[in-house]
């Protein structure tokens, strides 16, 4: 909208310069980032720490800089720094390098000087530990999201997005109510371990076959060989190997309440 229609995001209503979207693994923080970047039609910058941290004395802040002077050049841009907790960590951390704190600040001081410019250049951040942020860098990330686990509906479809295809008496509300507390990763391995098993039963009849033709100097005909469907039994045998990555109460609670102190708002996805 501020691209479109510039003239109503000027002062006050300028738009924001610095999103964080925080919260368990798995979640889609940076699905949301890849959204960003098809629909938004900006020139987008993928960074993580390995594009701006250097062995070299000095390069570290200037890797900083040319990333945002580039930025500004190519302005409407998208900067999105994925784990961004492993750039920006508190600075009074005990051992921390003289370089790493010096590329701290150069990024701090970039950030900084786009709420002061007119060019519309937007830096998005994810984190799975957002409490680790330094302070400095939450003041700059104006709007900071946290990304939930899946509700009910979120699960469902996901779930169905998945084995639809796949399988016909699996009842998907029933499985969906069932993961309460698995983020979209876990679903994700929960539906490919149970597809995969009608594979390894095909696998192993392949492999009988196979001897067989190969006793009879024939070859296997694999067109006559078809992929069950997904069963209920498939699935319950996926349910006692897969288990959740996020669903441990006392890091929800905490992203809880990291998000009753610094957060501002859910997101609708």
């Amino acid at each position: 909208m501020p691209m479109r229609y510039p003239q109503f995001f000027t002062g006050l209503l300028s738009p924001w310069k610095g999103v964080l979207l925080y919260g368990p693994p798995g979640t889609g923080k940076t699905m949301l980032a890849r959204a960003v970047a098809t629909e938004c039609r900006t020139t987008f910058f993928n960074i993580s720490a390995s594009s701006i941290v250097s062995k070299w004395r000095g390069d570290s802040e200037k890797l900083v800089r040319v990333l945002f002077e580039l930025a500004r050049y190519h302005a409407p841009s998208t900067i999105f720094i994925d784990e961004l907790d492993s750039v920006m960590g508190q600075r009074d951390a005990s051992g921390e390098h003289e370089g790493s704190r010096r590329m701290k600040t150069e990024l701090l001081i970039q950030m900084d000087g786009l709420s002061k410019t007119n060019d519309l250049v937007f830096v998005l951040a994810a984190s799975n530990l957002p409490w680790d942020l330094d302070l400095a860098m939450l003041r700059r990330l104006e709007k900071r999201i946290l990304v939930p686990l899946p509700s009910l509906e979120g699960r469902l479809s996901i779930i169905e997005s998945h084995l639809k295809e796949r399988s016909r008496d699996i009842d998907f509300e029933a499985l969906a109510g069932a993961t309460e507390g698995y983020s979209g990763a876990d679903l994700g391995l929960l539906c490919k371990e149970a597809a995969m098993r009608p594979v390894r039963r095909l696998m192993n009849k392949l492999a009988l076959l196979d001897d067989r033709a190969s006793e009879m100097g024939t070859t296997v005909d694999l067109q006559e060989v078809k992929l069950d469907e997904v069963s209920g039994d498939d699935m319950n045998a996926a349910f006692k190997c897969t288990r959740p990555s996020s669903s441990s109460q006392a890091l929800l609670e905490k992203y809880a309440k990291w998000h009753a102190e610094f957060g501002s708002g859910y997101s609708s996805a």
